[in-house]
């Protein structure tokens, strides 16, 4: 069975309080699993909105890998405490429909 790639992408809203170190701590996770996996990751904020942050990570095989790696790395720079009150990083995975 050939495995099929996966477009993730990962929204959450930021505390604006804490913007500069979630920013600092998204990139250099971001930075360390291009390094650990060859997996480039994309921030993106809101057109309207720029404390709605989206991580979008294209053609991915190993999809628990990549969440896996992702949550090690976050966790690291307690991620968690920079997001806004109620907020939490969802996870939306897509895949090419067939022709």
């Amino acid at each position: 069975m050939t495995r099929r790639l996966v477009l993730c992408c990962i929204y959450y809203r930021v505390a604006a309080a804490h913007a500069v170190a979630a920013r600092a701590a998204i990139l250099a996770a971001l930075d360390s699993l291009e390094e650990r996996s060859g997996i480039v990751g994309r921030l993106f904020e809101g057109e309207h909105e720029p404390l709605l942050w989206m991580e979008v990570y294209d053609s991915v095989g190993d999809i628990e890998g990549l969440q896996t790696m992702l949550d090690h790395l976050l966790a690291a720079s307690r991620f968690e405490a920079f997001l806004a009150p109620g907020s939490e990083r969802r996870v939306e995975r897509f895949v090419p429909q067939a022709r």
